[in-house]
């Protein structure tokens, strides 16, 4: 972490009035009762600089430099792995004010946004122009831009478009020297030498502070029919949603698996009917779009009833409204439901080839049991790209021999099968243990390297990612 502070923070307070006219710093009084977000650590600091300008934010970092103060960049305080976390000492260096949407291009279906726009807020301004971005979130209220440029995020529609790496065309960050890096590319085909606005990608703060972003768009298909379906296992599921996305006249817009204990737990926490759901069976969640929401429900219905006794569903029923369809999505996005009866529950988010995730979810639920105490977990997530959420069901935090036991559980035999131990959520404080023990040594030590090169001081995010 940083050294020791030789500024409190209303000494930062202080000596940052002034220093650029759009800057705007709040001390310890103004942040005083503000929600910190995902994490209690993220207000630590004590004081947060809220740049207007690129040129504002750089002045900051330049003054941060000089001073040898590190800075924790923060977007909507949305992270879930402590990236945003910070301790006296530090500076918050929030986008908050870099909110502007600059310019939308709708002929070439791409946008030119500042850090601080949240999705919601794109996803917004997009609609008038029949447009949306390729990339969606349950945390789009809050999650902003440039954030989820520092976590790479994912999300529902990764299976199709990618994650924000695929959407991103191009940049302007301010790195740890104060030196403004721009890439504002506006188009897909770029070969002129290394692309070293991936750093900045999935980066976490840890080389630079986002500033601007050019994400492509794509159009909005408002039709949709959505459906809960009852499966069997991941095999099942993922057999349907092969079977949609290969139908001509229907895009599948999204396929979200809950595992029994979920769905029986939160459905009861509702009161959402699930008598038409066989005893043990899973959920697939899946929305289609089409030419009209008639032509989609209709040809939804028709291919879950071709393939119903092909996929062996367990059950099934189609909204028929949009306040169904909301109820429906409810039981997915609202994830956070077990944390009322397991407060601080142990929390993972892994990846892996989706045709392994049978083996790994049977895996998970046989190394939980061996650990004793009743150990089980609640598994969701992004079924086509093999992106599974896990909560364990046990107050947290774990004793440090406990969470040794679970992280092994959880983490078994994702490398060798070629996913992940981190799917969108990034690395941060949380997960640090983890990016040592199961990212390559080399590439962890060409990662320091580029690291020391381009934050010799090691001021930008320190602790984070692994630095």
């Amino acid at each position: 972490m940083s050294s020791h502070p030789t500024f409190s923070p209303h000494d930062f307070a202080r000596a940052l009035d002034g220093l650029h006219p759009d800057l705007r710093i709040l001390g310890p009084d103004a942040l005083a009762g503000r929600h910190p977000g995902e994490d209690p650590a993220n207000l630590n600091a004590g004081v947060m600089v809220q740049p207007a300008s690129t040129e504002a934010a750089s002045a900051l970092i330049s003054w941060c430099r000089a001073n040898h103060v590190a800075i924790v960049p923060q977007g909507g305080l949305s992270g879930l792995v402590g990236g945003g976390a910070s301790r006296a000492g530090e500076v918050l260096l929030s986008s908050a004010r870099l909110n502007r949407i600059i310019a939308i291009h709708a002929d070439e279906e791409t946008v030119e946004v500042e850090a601080g726009v949240t999705l919601e807020a794109l996803q917004a301004a997009l609609a008038p122009h029949d447009l949306t971005t390729g990339i969606d979130l349950g945390s789009r209220g809050s999650a902003t831009i440039g954030g989820m440029v520092s976590t790479n995020a994912g999300g529902i529609l990764a299976f199709r478009n990618g994650v924000m790496r695929h959407q991103i065309l191009g940049l302007e960050a301010v790195l740890p020297s104060g030196e403004v890096f721009s890439d504002m590319t506006r188009v897909v085909k770029v070969s002129a030498g290394p692309d070293l606005k991936q750093l900045l990608i999935g980066g976490e703060g840890a080389f630079g502070f986002v500033t601007k972003v050019v994400m492509k768009v794509e159009p909005i298909r408002p039709h949709r029919a959505v459906a809960l379906l009852g499966v069997e296992n991941a095999a099942r599921a993922l057999q349907v949603a092969a079977r949609l996305r290969r139908h001509p006249a229907l895009l599948l817009e999204a396929a979200e698996m809950m595992w029994p204990r979920y769905v029986r737990d939160h459905a009861a926490l509702k009161g959402f009917d699930i008598s038409w759901l066989e005893a043990d069976a899973a959920v697939l969640l899946v929305e289609v779009s089409g030419e009209t929401i008639e032509a989609a429900t209709t040809l939804l219905e028709d291919e879950l009833a071709a393939l119903w006794d092909e996929a062996d569903l367990k059950g099934g029923i189609v909204a028929q409204s949009s306040d169904q369809t909301r109820r429906f999505w409810d039981l997915r996005e609202d994830s956070g439901f077990y944390f009322a009866e397991f407060p601080n529950a142990p929390s993972f988010d892994v990846s892996m080839p989706p045709s392994a995730l049978d083996a790994y979810v049977a895996g998970l639920s046989a190394g939980l049991a061996t650990i004793g105490n009743g150990l089980d977990a609640y598994v969701y997530g992004h079924i086509a790209d093999g992106n599974l959420h896990i909560a364990i069901a046990a107050a947290g935090p774990s004793p440090s021999d406990l969470k040794a036991l679970i992280e092994e559980a959880v983490y078994h035999g994702i490398t060798a099968s070629g996913g992940s131990f981190s799917a969108e959520h990034g690395v941060g404080l949380d997960k640090r243990s983890a990016y040592l023990a199961h990212v390559d040594p080399a590439k962890q030590a060409l990662a320091r390297q580029l690291k020391s090169l381009i934050d010799p001081d090691m001021l930008f995010n320190p602790g984070k990612v692994p630095f």
